[in-house]
């Protein structure tokens, strides 16, 4: 019967861990391209280059396009987020322990795949564009030079462009009225509604997050990218173990995963650099 009860609490906990990581663990997993099941210590993605479109005489040969092929290699890490849980505190207190570790566990493997896909993001070397934020008009301004920017590289503009945002550069947006106002807001599918801040606002879907490089600083960076230009290699997804261990007493906790994130297409990838210890403006 004791053998039986384990089980039947690992497979719980395991399931509430892969809620909780799917609930609050990661904002971008989603925003990328993403390959699974991956075996070995890297993988690659696949970037098929322009082709050109040519005339041709009567009866001619057709000019090939010779589109370039190129493999973007992408290595994988291994990533651990376990605890402890002591057999006899868990007598004292009133709070649910197991679902504790499980959010906890979750969040912090989320956040890891978060910093791999910004870190990744933050390998691009397009023009930056520099927010002004000294008036209304200056913050939109600098939000339209960002998707402008991506324009200019023919970035796709399919509904799978993204921008993650520091929270004060979210604070900056929200004083311009097209940001704000539902006149100009478009309502959008809205994939992660319920779950964090999102809003769809010139074809783009922009996300609020504490993790930018530069955060809380004067240069706080801040991306605006298309789902093909990056990508997420996943060896394992969040998996959970439970051991015993009579020397402690107690319930060693692990959840961990494998995964990794790459640049894939450069010019997909906009930055902008947002003075993050500015004042909002007052007009």
């Amino acid at each position: 019967m004791s053998t039986t009860i384990d089980v039947a609490f690992t497979t719980q906990f395991e399931r509430e861990v892969h809620e909780a990581f799917q609930r609050m663990g990661s904002k971008l997993r989603e925003t990328v391209r993403l390959k699974t099941g991956v075996n070995g210590s890297s993988t690659t993605f696949q970037v098929i280059g322009k082709g050109t479109a040519t005339t041709k005489a009567r009866h001619g040969v057709i000019t090939p396009m010779n589109q370039t092929h190129t493999a973007v290699p992408c290595t994988l890490s291994d990533f651990y987020a376990g605890d402890w849980v002591d057999k006899l505190d868990e007598l004292k207190i009133n709070i649910d322990e197991r679902q504790a570790v499980a959010n906890g566990g979750a969040y912090a493997l989320g956040r890891k795949v978060d910093e791999q896909i910004l870190t990744a993001l933050d390998g691009t070397t397009q023009t930056v564009v520099t927010w002004v934020v000294t008036s209304e008009a200056a913050i939109r301004n600098s939000l339209i030079d960002m998707v402008q920017a991506a324009n200019a590289n023919d970035v796709p503009d399919d509904g799978q462009r993204y921008g993650v945002l520091s929270s004060q550069a979210w604070a900056f947006a929200s004083v311009v009225e097209e940001w704000s106002s539902a006149d100009y807001v478009a309502p959008g599918d809205r994939p992660f509604a319920g779950r964090f801040q999102m809003k769809d606002w010139m074809g783009v879907k922009w996300i609020s997050h504490t993790g930018v490089p530069g955060f809380g600083t004067a240069t706080s960076k801040n991306f605006l990218y298309h789902r093909s230009a990056v990508g997420y290699g996943e060896g394992m997804g969040v998996t959970s173990d439970i051991s015993w261990h009579g020397d402690h007493a107690a319930h060693f906790v692990n959840n961990m995963m494998s995964g990794g994130a790459c640049l894939i297409e450069d010019a997909g990838v906009i930055e902008g650099n947002v003075d993050d210890t500015a004042a909002l403006p007052t007009s």
